[in-house]
């Protein structure tokens, strides 16, 4: 079977994460079509967040946060197991959800 991930990065909490191709469909066809084209910015929130925090409701649940602009961020949320992380979902948003503060720049 062909190599299917479309990205693997490292993150601040040393682990990496991946998306496949496939599942980044679902993201940008059916769970957040503004998404789009955002490949690289959802990278670069994964490398290089300004915040970090574990989801309140599934503590293996992390939710990386990278400032855009005075009132608006971009969210990736991802799943970590061991060292291993996956992207659950990513899609811009105007508040930091409120969760165990776990990593800022």
């Amino acid at each position: 079977m062909v190599n299917d991930i479309l990205f693997e990065v490292p993150t601040p909490l040393s682990f990496r994460v991946r998306v496949t191709h496939r599942y980044w469909e679902v993201i940008i066809t059916i769970k957040h079509p503004v998404m789009y084209g955002r490949e690289g910015d959802v990278q670069s929130v994964l490398q290089n967040p300004d915040e970090i925090r574990r989801s309140r409701s599934d503590p293996a649940v992390l939710l990386f946060y990278r400032a855009e602009s005075p009132r608006g961020w971009l969210c990736a949320v991802v799943r970590r197991l061991n060292t291993d992380g996956f992207l659950i979902t990513t899609y811009p948003t105007d508040a930091i959800k409120v969760g165990e503060h776990l990593w800022s720049k």
